[in-house]
Order: C-alpha cells, then structure tokens, then sequence
C-alpha cells in the first residue's frame, strides 16, 4: 500500500476508523479483499492473476492491483489530498471493481472511476453525478433496488444487471494510456468471460467503452465484424454469443459534460435501457 493520511478517519455511514488509502481487509463496507490477496504489480502479474479466477476472485484481486504506477501514484494522491467537500472522510483510493449480479442480464460497460467519487467511495458509479443519472435509469428499469448510490453501505442491489469499468483505477484528466488500458483489460476480459453465458446485452457508455467492449468481446472468441462499428448514441450492434444473441447498444456517458449541456437527457438514457431489456431471452 502507498502513501496514507496517518490520521483515520470514521466512514460516513459505518464510522469505525480508515487511513487513506484503505488497505486490504480493514472493514471497509464491501471490501471483497484481505491482506493475503494476490497483488499484481505488472501486466504479466495481472494477465496471471486474472487467468483462471472466479468472479469473486477477479473482484478481489483487482482492487489491490498496482500493475500501473501511473495510475497508482495517481489514484493514493487524490485520496491522500481530498476533495474540500470530503475531507473528513477516508477515501478508498484503490482500484474500483466491477458491482452487481454475478450473473447478469444487461452489463452495463463505463470507463474508469471517478477521482472523487468511486476512488473516493469503493464501487463504481457511486459517489458523484453520473451515478445518480445511471442508477436512477437502472432503478427506473426495475434494475437496481433504489436510484441512489452515495456510499459503498448504502443498501444498494442490482438485480439482472452488473456495472464494470474497463479501467478500474481513477486516471488523471480521465484519460488513461492505451497501455494502462491495455494492462487493465485482463480483469476486464476475464469478468466478461464468466458473465458472458447469461448476458443478452452490454450498454456502452462512450466511445472508450464502446471500443474496449468489442475488443474484449473478440478476445473471448465472439465474432466481431471488421471494420468496426463506430460508437454512437443508440448504436446497435447484434452478436452470436456463446448461449444466445448479444446485443451491443452505445449509449452517451452520463458525464457533467454530457448532462448539463442536454447532449443526453433523462428519456434519451431511459430508452437505452428500454432497448436493452427487450433484448433479453
């Protein structure tokens, strides 16, 4: 583990006391590792690790990750400084792994986690705007048990669906290397294996998602057209997968970005989800 604050500090819904970046096993709401999981600390360690895996040992064995010290110095500074609004609170400050059901309907594909809000919270998509844009659409498509996502202990349960970031740790500027990518997508293809068999869609968000979806899909032997498809909101792309057709639906990034301009509004997200439903067997 990294740099820490020295000072604990309680979690804002379970108290107790945390440092700053949160180590492995100190009972931190939903924490799935220990201080005897596996660490990588390079991209053959994390292609090794990920390899054969279950699904809770994927989960695990991502969030102490350190193949990418780009990214590892990143993600412990921003939880050793904070944001103002968050600092008497512990931060995460690890990689964030995938949430929801482990054998999902619909997954719903993003890009990496948030410097405030999943770095800062322990699961993905919780913590900040885009969150709460995608979970109330979740929640309004009897996906997701409420349409609220503020902390790692806050009761949340996706039903049918599961959420994955194909970059698990927080990158500056939101913009990871093609390397960082790269090293990153072994947690991201072997998630994807083992959920694969129950999925009927994936719902990209953005144009990273998009393209690490199709790629990560060709690796684990789906046909893929070539060229491929551009991303686009309400793109759709139909697969053979290994137990019935896949649909691949592109969907704009609930980002501030995104949501503040009306680039993607509430029913624009809303029949995303619609379509992907339908897909389902």
């Amino acid at each position: 583990m990294g740099p820490t604050t020295g000072r604990a500090l309680p979690h804002p819904a379970v108290g107790g006391a945390f440092t700053s970046p949160v180590p492995p096993g100190a009972g931190w709401p939903g924490d799935p590792a220990d201080a005897a999981t596996p660490v990588a600390h390079g991209p053959r360690d994390a292609e090794r690790l990920a390899g054969r895996a279950s699904l809770d040992e994927v989960t695990a064995r991502s969030t102490v990750c350190r193949a990418c010290p780009r990214l590892v110095r990143w993600r412990e500074e921003v939880a050793v400084a904070k944001r103002r609004a968050f600092a008497s609170e512990p931060y995460w400050g690890r990689p964030v792994p995938g949430f929801g059901a482990p054998d999902p309907r619909i997954l719903v594909v993003g890009l990496a986690p948030a410097a405030h809000g999943g770095n800062r919270t322990g699961r993905v998509f919780t913590g900040d705007r885009s969150g709460d844009w995608l979970f109330g659409a979740l929640y309004r498509a009897g996906l997701a048990s409420q349409p609220t996502a503020t902390d790692a202990a806050d009761g949340l349960r996706l039903d049918g669906a599961r959420v994955v970031a194909p970059v698990r740790c927080a990158p500056p500027a939101n913009r990871p290397t093609p390397t960082e990518r790269d090293t990153c997508a072994h947690w991201l293809d072997r998630e994807l294996e083992l959920v694969l068999p129950s999925l009927s869609a994936i719902v990209a968000l953005g144009s990273f998602a998009w393209s690490a979806t199709l790629a990560a899909l060709a690796r684990r032997g789906v046909t893929v057209p070539r060229p491929r498809p551009r991303f686009g909101h309400g793109a759709e792309l139909s697969l053979d997968g290994p137990e019935r057709a896949l649909l691949v639906v592109g969907c704009y990034h609930p980002s501030q970005q995104n949501t503040f301009t009306g680039r993607l509004t509430q029913p624009m997200l809303d029949a995303i989800f619609e379509r992907a439903m339908t897909a389902q067997a």
